[in-house]
């Protein structure tokens, strides 16, 4: 009998194999160790569950799977101890698909879910891991240092090379993500600007 996770890594898995750009960014790791997680859940997993905005007509399936999945994952409490931790906690939802945390671990690459509702700001952070975000529901506007900030909507991608400042804001939708790490995946995202001087 398939559980949530598995069926979550089979729709991860045909969603890289028919899409050109996340295999470019890299192969899925093959047979990934499975591992038990303890799950631990956040208001913002409620939101997700419950969000009736996070349109998508090619993705639903691995939508749905994300959604089915969300009781039993390990939700991250994303920047605890810092300014904007409980605010993140209650509205900004991120759990492990592969990775630390996750049901599956592999050495050289991570996948993560990552949830914002509507009218959320998550402010430029950075990591040494190179990041691609490939956007399955809903839209939100991707920002990076240097760079014209750009509205995402399902099929789009953004690529965050390794300690390049990025943001996200959700207007009036929330947005729904398959996020892919390799590099240094071990190392949590740093706040760019931890006092808010942007």
């Amino acid at each position: 009998m398939t559980d949530a996770f598995e069926n979550l890594l089979n729709e991860a898995q045909k969603l890289h194999d028919a899409n050109a750009v996340l295999q470019e960014f890299g192969a899925l790791p093959v047979d990934p160790k499975r591992q038990v997680v303890e799950p631990f859940y956040i208001p913002a997993a409620k939101l997700m569950e419950a969000d009736t905005d996070l349109f998508s007509d090619d993705f639903s399936s691995i939508r749905d799977a994300i959604i089915a999945a969300s009781p039993d994952a390990l939700w991250r409490e994303t920047y605890k101890g810092t300014r904007i931790a409980e605010l993140f906690r209650e509205r900004f939802g991120c759990y492990c698909l592969i990775g630390k945390g996750g049901p599956y671990v592999a050495e050289d690459m991570a996948i993560y879910i990552v949830y914002m509702p509507e009218g959320l700001y998550y402010p430029f952070h950075h990591h040494p891991a190179e990041e691609l975000y490939f956007i399955l529901a809903g839209e939100a506007e991707f920002m990076m240092k240097d760079k014209p900030s750009k509205v995402l909507g399902p099929g789009d991608h953004v690529y965050h090379p390794s300690m390049h400042p990025h943001a996200t804001q959700t207007h009036d939708h929330p947005f729904l993500a398959l996020v892919l790490f390799k590099g240094e995946i071990g190392m949590t995202p740093v706040l760019t600007f931890p006092e808010g001087d942007e």
